[in-house]
């Protein structure tokens, strides 16, 4: 790559992509063995930081019991209406940094009525309120866009969500048809 160093490698998935979330084998020593040589890596300093990704609490429990190092992030699907409480609670318990993908649930939280009424309440748009409650939650959160108004936007969340409110979003129905996105294993999953 011709680079001195990789800021953050992680491993995608404890799973083979087609099986993510829907078979019963976590694949405990391979990821063990891609965890080595993540691990060998970062201590030659060729990774500044290494992590995971779509890790359940077995998957990381695999890796704190066994692994030299642990995860130093667990990159999960999280926003408003898909919010893998016990797993956040459960790595960030153990130092592990909780990063939120698809914050904006891939353009579905748009859609939702109640998401909607909430982000009107606060004055923002959606994206802003799903941004600002993961961010809530103490986790990292990756919005995507390419737009440089969107950006701007989304870095514009200079407010807070209220205990009361952040209860009512935790709580909302469980979004179940990601639309065009649909396909991608993580949708139909047990996160």
């Amino acid at each position: 790559m011709g680079l001195d160093y990789i800021d953050m490698m992680i491993i995608h998935s404890p799973q083979p992509w087609k099986e993510v979330n829907q078979s019963d084998d976590r694949y405990f020593e391979g990821n063990l063995e891609a965890w080595r040589a993540l691990t060998d890596a970062y201590k030659s300093g060729k990774l500044r930081a290494i992590g995971v990704s779509n890790f359940l609490k077995e998957d990381i429990g695999n890796m704190l019991e066994n692994a030299e190092i642990k995860p130093m992030v667990n990159q999960v699907l999280c926003h408003i209406s898909n919010t893998p409480l016990a797993l956040i609670e459960y790595c960030q318990s153990r130092g592990i940094v909780m990063e939120a993908y698809s914050p904006v649930a891939h353009g579905e939280a748009l859609k939702n009525v109640k998401i909607r009424e909430m982000a009107s309440k606060y004055g923002v748009s959606v994206p802003q309120l799903c941004i600002r409650y993961d961010l809530q939650l103490n986790m990292i959160t990756l919005p995507k866009t390419a737009n440089p108004e969107h950006m701007a936007a989304n870095a514009d969340i200079d407010f807070e969500i209220s205990d009361a409110d952040m209860d009512v979003l935790k709580n909302i129905e469980h979004i179940r048809d990601y639309g065009e996105h649909g396909f991608f294993p993580v949708f139909g999953g047990k996160l």
